[in-house]
């Protein structure tokens, strides 16, 4: 189906010579004198890119009537690019405009060779972004299936890179077979291990967590395997040990690479027969457990620099998940900080952006850190980019960039802001930071109805 550019100028002899030019190259045109009648167009037909004249009838020098038709174009669709034709009088409002998201500006008279070469790349562009929410829509109904299918733990996420270890995550939680995550601190690392016991043959048997790096050296071998009374000062009584308390479920080792050599060599042979003795005993006992461990350190390395060691690797790394950093999975940015929110609390329109705008180094750790104190700091209902904390520089991003950063509400967004709103359209509009009118025009688009949203108030 062939592209169509909406050319809206009151000057017809611009619209034809737009109408000709436009022919030359192939492109379907339509053109319309009003804005009313542009915006109606819109409404009701499929339009890839927009050529809008900055004034109309008898206002011919301050441009308002074109930036209310840019506004109200922006309002019905974000992503549809709009390029403006302006004289010298409105190069500060088409560079305004700009800011608020046009694709380009022209000025009368215009270039041909340099209208007709941004006119193509705008509508590549204007298909690449169909496609992309194609997909977008395409992943989305994977992932639904995917949690309806396993229990993730409550783990949320849109990225392909975290769809991707799920995937793997809940194909190897079957077999009994060690899993090893790595990953840098913060990243989530155990909420993937929750999801391989919860999907295991051993989901209902416990689910043991040991943070390593938190142990004492000393104490070790007695918080893994246990230790009988006396075995050691201050022992007055058997202790059963994380083996122990795991059997017949699942282990997880935290922070695994800290493991002294001394606890290295006692893990390896239980990985080995499942047996062990406790502290202080000649006992052997017997166990069956699923071993997950997890690392921020470059095992192989150690291994190389000899604290490590490599029979234990592999025992350990049969299957490795490694997680990406948040920074290099934004799309999980704001499905996670939403996850976190409060039932009193949500973000402003500029919050989110901010959210969007910041590294993360310290992965989604701090991200709940950062949610919880706004939620504590918030001054009302809706959370504000200063209660976040972030970096002043942040919000400098945020206020020249950020108007492209925030993608369009999905439909499962809206069915939640507007659940929340108690079909309240106004209040529903002012969380996503809409006006009406545009919150109107995404409900028609993902077929939602007024009946639909908490059957509130809808006006």
């Amino acid at each position: 189906m062939a592209a169509t550019v909406l050319i809206v100028d009151d000057n017809r002899a611009v619209c034809t010579a737009l109408e000709v030019l436009f022919a030359l190259h192939g492109l379907k045109t339509q053109s319309r004198y009003t804005p009313e009648d542009a915006l109606r167009f819109i409404d009701e037909e499929d339009v890839d890119l927009v050529i809008q004249d900055m004034n109309f009838g008898a206002d011919t020098t301050s441009g308002e009537d074109g930036i209310a038709l840019f506004r109200a174009i922006r309002e019905r669709d974000a992503d549809l690019p709009v390029i403006l034709l302006t004289g010298w009088t409105h190069l500060e409002h088409a560079v305004e405009l700009m800011r608020s998201g046009a694709a380009d500006y022209l000025g009368k008279p215009w270039d041909d060779a340099k209208l007709i070469t941004t006119v193509h790349n705008l509508l590549k562009l204007r298909q690449a972004t169909r496609e992309n929410q194609r997909l977008r829509s395409a992943r989305r109904a994977v992932r639904t299936r995917v949690a309806g299918q396993y229990d993730l733990a409550g783990l949320v996420y849109e990225s392909d890179a975290m769809h991707e270890i799920v995937t793997l995550a809940t194909r190897v939680a079957h077999a009994d077979v060690p899993v090893l995550i790595t990953g840098p601190n913060g990243a989530g690392k155990e909420k993937i291990a929750e999801i391989v016991q919860a999907n295991s043959t051993v989901a209902d048997g416990p689910f043991i967590r040991v943070n390593v790096g938190a142990l004492p050296p000393e104490l070790m071998s007695a918080e893994l395997f246990g230790a009988e009374a006396g075995a050691y000062t201050g022992a007055q009584k058997a202790r059963v040990g994380r083996f122990e308390a795991a059997d017949g479920g699942t282990l997880f080792l935290d922070e695994i690479g800290t493991l002294s050599l001394e606890g290295q060599v006692k893990l390896l042979r239980v990985l080995q027969t499942g047996q062990f003795e406790r502290l202080g005993s000649t006992q052997t006992r017997s166990v069956k457990v699923r071993v997950v461990s997890a690392t921020n350190a470059d095992l192989r390395a150690a291994i190389a620099a000899g604290t490590f060691r490599e029979d234990l690797y592999y025992r350990l790394n049969v299957i490795e998940l490694r997680l990406p950093p948040l920074r290099d999975r934004p799309d999980d940015v704001l499905v996670t900080a939403r996850a976190f929110l409060d039932d009193a609390h949500r973000f402003s329109f500029e919050a989110e952006r901010a959210l969007l705008a910041y590294p993360w180094p310290g992965n989604v750790r701090e991200l709940q850190n950062c949610v919880k104190r706004a939620c504590l700091l918030a001054a009302g209902e809706i959370i504000q980019p200063r209660e976040l904390g972030l970096p002043a520089v942040v919000e400098k991003a945020v206020e020249i960039h950020g108007a492209h950063q925030l993608p369009e509400p999905d439909r499962e967004t809206l069915q939640a802001v507007l659940a929340r709103s108690g079909g309240v359209i106004a209040n529903a509009a002012r969380e996503l930071g809409l006006s009406r009118q545009a919150l109107y025009r995404r409900m028609e688009k993902f077929g939602l109805h007024k009946s639909e949203s908490a059957g509130g108030e809808a006006h």
